[in-house]
């Protein structure tokens, strides 16, 4: 699904440069749900924005579902990310003057999708993430577990490849960050590949494996025997 090999990113910071990725060979396999740690500056966020086809790597090779990303206009991009990728924030990333509905419903107006499909298909992943009640609120209308369940939905609508999370908890409460992994955790059951970046080593103990960045290098990968959220919530 995803192949990086060699993958090296700097950023000119007036007349220095500053090394971010150092080197990185990372795959992902159909159906994995894999954790991205370290801390501020390990090159996590760097890592998950040319993933996600937000940034170009300088040097090194990135295949996405077999295909090479690389030298590509922002129109070609786009269209890879709106057929492979689903984003989830850490921030939401919502409409605040659309509804539930309206802004999971955003990415499939952007692919040509009839309205009355985009509506079925929408409140069908507010159902499945447990807000179809809420469809027709506005954000702000509704609590920060529920804009992020949102997201989900959202990222859900246009039937991604992967989805990658960039600190999805991070702006919830403990109780809330497990409901939301244990929404992830059963995506991913059901086949979907997941991917997130957190720096909180309870959540990445949900995932079923776990990579380490230090200084813009890979210092471990490792999979494990995920916890389950649902023993939280």
């Amino acid at each position: 699904m995803i192949e990086i090999k060699d993958l090296y990113k700097s950023y000119q910071m007036g007349k220095n440069v500053l090394p971010v990725l150092k080197g990185i060979n990372f795959s992902v396999q159909k159906g994995e749900m894999v954790s991205i740690m370290g801390s501020s500056g390990s090159g996590k966020s760097t890592l998950l924005n040319i993933i996600g086809i937000l940034d170009e790597l300088d040097q090194g090779t990135y295949h996405l579902d077999g295909l090479e990303v690389k030298n590509l206009n922002e129109k070609i991009a786009a269209q890879y990310r709106n057929k492979f990728l689903g984003f989830i924030f850490q921030s939401f990333n919502l409409i605040n003057y659309k509804t539930a509905i309206d802004n999971v419903s955003l990415p499939l107006y952007y692919q040509g999708v009839s309205r009355k499909e985009r509506e079925e298909r929408s409140l069908y992943y507010l159902e499945k993430v447990g807000l179809a009640k809420w469809a027709h609120h506005l954000p702000n209308e509704l609590s920060g577990g529920q804009k992020q369940r949102v997201a989900i939905a959202r990222a859900l609508a246009s039937d991604p490849k992967v989805l990658l999370a960039d600190e999805p908890t991070g702006a919830l409460d403990t109780k809330t960050s497990y409901e939301v992994m244990e929404i992830l955790q059963k995506i991913n059951n059901e086949g979907k590949t997941i991917i997130i970046v957190t720096h909180e080593p309870d959540i990445a103990q949900m995932t079923k494996r776990n990579v380490e960045l230090r200084d813009g290098i890979m210092i471990s990968d490792k999979r494990i025997e995920p916890v389950l959220a649902k023993d939280y919530v």
